[in-house]
């Protein structure tokens, strides 16, 4: 009789855990690890925790809270002493996971005292940046990387131009840096979605419904999509889901240009897929992006997008919808091409055909969770130990 596998110990040190692209990716390894491993999930923002909502209720979760003293803080003044008390609570763990900027204080205690507390191997995740480094990185912020980032298990990143920055900015060897390009249930997104999923969306004959799915932050630009959406005509609405601090900001910029009666946002919305295909349009306005989620599924579900010209979203669609993929600086422009497709259901229909057939081919989610099933196992010393 063979011996009984424990679930793996993972700790998750997220930078804030709203639900936004790295925090979807995250929620979906986990519902797939199923009983295979037992998560312990700290944000470096407490009160940012609502991609918990997404969590399997079958997934083994807990939320330590640094205010009961359950966990350190990820936050703070950098010193010796912090990062003692995070690597000690590290000790319990088979492997730690952290994911952005906002984790890199956790990344630097285990690289201080890793080897000498045994702590398990840390896996480190690239997905972007804030406002504030959008037209430039912060050289300091660089320099902390590239020192805490040192002794790192792998750093793994999901596009082509934060794979650049790891090896030639942070200065990590080509080796450690793995790049994972997201992935999607593309079956999921075959099925008819319904109206009744997205709580307030109705369609009358004639109008078009600008959709997005997106933490409500200020890197998401969104008060760019609201005046769009304005430009376009009565006839355009748009459909919001998510949650997040600039919630009033959007509400305001609508009420101000008179179009708050065509504006949906529901918050934070379960599974994409029951509803991204109700939308005529997808749309991002984001100053920064590296490669969205949101967009992968929009096309799997046989939507044209509408975009900023930012990460790798250019390579991202197919090449119908190369035209819709604008200069983030240029309003003018973006408008225009709203109201080009909005304008245009012939045209909405044959790009949403081709994003459709390039998101089957190369957004498929089984590759991608085989993938970091084998570093994640690799790592433990465990092999496929999801599988």
């Amino acid at each position: 009789m063979g011996s009984i596998v424990k679930p793996a110990k993972i700790l998750h040190l997220h930078s804030s855990f709203d639900l936004g692209g790295k925090e979807a990716r995250a929620v979906q390894l986990m519902n797939k690890f199923g009983k295979a491993a037992h998560h312990t999930i700290i944000s470096a923002v407490p009160d940012a925790m609502s991609a918990a909502k997404a969590i399997d209720s079958k997934i083994a979760v807990e939320f330590p809270n640094e205010d009961y003293g359950e966990c350190p803080a990820l936050h703070g003044k950098p010193s010796l002493s912090r990062y003692r008390e995070i690597s000690d609570y590290m000790k319990q763990f088979d492997l730690i996971l952290s994911y952005n900027w906002g984790s890199m204080d956790g990344v630097m205690a285990h690289t201080i005292y890793g080897k000498k507390k045994g702590l398990a191997p840390l896996i480190h995740h690239e997905d972007g940046f804030n406002h504030d480094e959008i037209e430039k990185l912060n050289w300091k912020r660089n320099v902390f990387r590239s020192i805490a980032l040192q002794r790192v298990h792998s750093v793994i990143v999901p596009s082509t131009i934060l794979e650049n920055i790891a090896i030639k900015t942070w200065k990590q060897p080509s080796g450690r840096v793995i790049r994972i390009a997201n992935g999607i249930a593309l079956k999921n997104y075959a099925k008819k979605a319904q109206f009744g999923s997205f709580p307030g969306l109705k369609k009358r004959d004639g109008e078009v419904i600008v959709g997005t799915v997106a933490g409500l932050r200020p890197v998401k630009n969104l008060t760019k999509m609201v005046r769009a959406v304005a430009a376009a005509g009565d006839h355009v609405k748009l459909a919001v889901a998510g949650e997040g601090p600039d919630r009033e900001a959007i509400e305001a910029e609508a009420k101000r240009l008179g179009i708050e009666d065509n504006i949906i946002m529901p918050g934070f919305l379960r599974d994409p897929s029951r509803f991204i295909g109700l939308f005529d349009i997808f749309a991002l306005s984001s100053l920064s992006e590296q490669f969205p989620i949101s967009l992968a599924e929009a096309m799997a579900a046989g939507v044209p997008a509408l975009s900023t010209d930012v990460g790798d979203v250019r390579n991202m669609v197919s090449d119908a919808n190369a035209d819709y993929i604008i200069d983030r600086n240029d309003d003018d422009a973006y408008n225009a091409a709203l109201q080009a497709l909005a304008n245009d259901e012939q045209l909405r229909q044959k790009i949403g055909q081709d994003n459709q057939v390039k998101a089957q081919i190369e957004f498929d989610e089984k590759t991608m969770i085989a993938r970091y099933i084998k570093i994640y196992g690799m790592a433990m010393g465990r092999p496929n130990f999801a599988k």
